[in-house]
């Protein structure tokens, strides 16, 4: 099982599945750094505080808005991203909180 400060079983199951797509994958890596992933876009606002517009993440990943805004809401509902709106935009980022739960939770389960 996973630690107590990690991932229930659920939990981490449900985690890894997010991010056992690669597009979503992908996506999560671009989020880290998004000054350099996302430079060549504009921000709508600022990228550190409050993340990268789905607009951006869409271009940048070449996929349809509906299939972005899937994969984003799955990474959401694991935690691994958090969602906020800045007028008409979606701005997306990496929850770093959880993500560290996650490595904790696979590096006592495994």
């Amino acid at each position: 099982m996973a630690a107590e400060a990690g991932l229930d079983a659920d939990e981490l199951i449900e985690t890894l599945k997010a991010l056992g797509n690669p597009a979503r994958l992908q996506i999560m890596r671009w989020l880290k750094d998004p000054e350099v992933h996302f430079a060549e876009y504009e921000p709508i606002a600022d990228r550190t505080a409050v993340g990268v517009c789905v607009t951006h993440i869409q271009a940048r990943a070449g996929l349809a808005q509906s299939t972005v805004s899937s994969y984003m809401s799955t990474l959401e509902r694991a935690g691994l991203v958090t969602s906020t709106r800045v007028g008409k935009w979606t701005h997306y980022r990496r929850d770093e909180s959880r993500i560290a739960q996650l490595a904790e939770s696979i590096g006592t389960t495994i």
